[in-house]
C-alpha cells in the first residue's frame, strides 16, 4: 500500500501520516528526514544533496526522487509506505511516477486532508509555544492557565515566525500555486480520496481508514 499524503500546511497531514504508518505497519516517509539521514550518515546521495544546500539552492526534483527511491528499496517499505511532503509540485510527481513504473510499481492512494485556508490560518496563529521547555499550547483550543504563561515551566510563551498570520497567508499562497494542481494529477490517475479535515484528528484517521481498509 503506497500513500501520498496531500493537504495544506497546517491541515495536519503529518500527523495522519505517522497515525496510518503506526496502524499499518508500514514506514513513515519524511522527505526531510530522508535528507537529514543521507547528509548525516556521508552517502553519496547525501553528499550530492548537501552540494545545492551549501549553496542555498534548491535540491533537482530528479536528485530528491532518487534519494526518496533509495529509501523506498529498503526492506521496511516492502508491504508499502506513507509518503509525507513530497511530491510537492507536478514534475516532481511526474518523476516519482516514471520512475515507479519502470519498478512495475505505483501510488495507490492519495489522500488529500482538505481544510480551507480560513481555518488553517486561524489555527496555526493561534499556535505559541514555550522557547524554554517546548511545550506547545491554543489560544483557543489548549490555552495555558495563564496567558502568555507556560504552564510546564513558567517561562512567558512566544509565537514562532512560522506561525504568524501573514507567513501562514504567504505558505498558503505558494501551496495553491505549486502543490494543490497535484489533486487534480492525481484525480486524473484514480486514487485521489478527499477528508474533511475540520474534524477531529481522530475522526479524520477514521475516515482515512475507511478508505485505505
Amino acid at each position: 500500500m503506497k500513500i501520498v499524503m496531500l493537504g495544506a500546511p497546517g491541515a495536519g497531514k503529518g500527523t495522519q501520516a505517522k497515525m496510518i504508518a503506526a496502524k499499518y505497519d508500514i514506514p513513515h516517509v519524511s522527505t526531510g528526514d530522508i535528507f537529514r539521514a543521507n547528509i548525516k550518515n556521508g552517502t553519496e546521495l547525501g553528499k550530492e544533496a548537501k552540494s545545492y544546500m551549501d549553496k542555498g539552492a534548491l535540491v533537482p526534483d530528479e536528485l530528491t526522487v532518487r534519494i526518496l527511491l533509495d529509501r523506498v528499496a529498503q526492506d521496511d517499505c516492502a508491504k508499502g509506505y506513507v509518503l509525507d511532503g513530497f511530491p510537492r509540485t507536478i514534475p516532481q510527481a511526474e518523476v516519482l511516477d516514471a520512475e515507479l513504473i519502470k519498478l512495475n510499481d505505483k501510488i495507490d492512494f492519495a489522500i488529500n486532508v482538505d481544510v480551507p485556508d480560513e481555518n488553517i490560518v486561524r489555527r496555526m496563529s493561534g499556535r505559541r509555544s514555550c522557547p524554554s521547555c517546548g511545550a506547545t499550547y491554543h489560544i483557543v483550543h489548549i490555552p495555558p492557565k495563564q496567558e502568555g504563561v507556560c504552564d510546564k515551566c513558567g517561562a512567558a510563551l512566544v509565537q514562532r515566525d512560522d506561525d504568524k498570520e501573514e507567513t501562514v497567508k504567504n505558505r498558503l499562497k505558494v501551496y495553491h500555486e505549486q502543490t494543490q494542481p497535484l489533486i487534480d494529477f492525481y484525480e486524473k490517475k484514480g486514487v485521489l480520496k478527499n477528508v474533511d479535515g475540520t474534524v477531529d484528528s481522530e475522526e479524520v484517521f477514521a475516515a482515512i481508514v475507511n478508505i485505505l481498509d
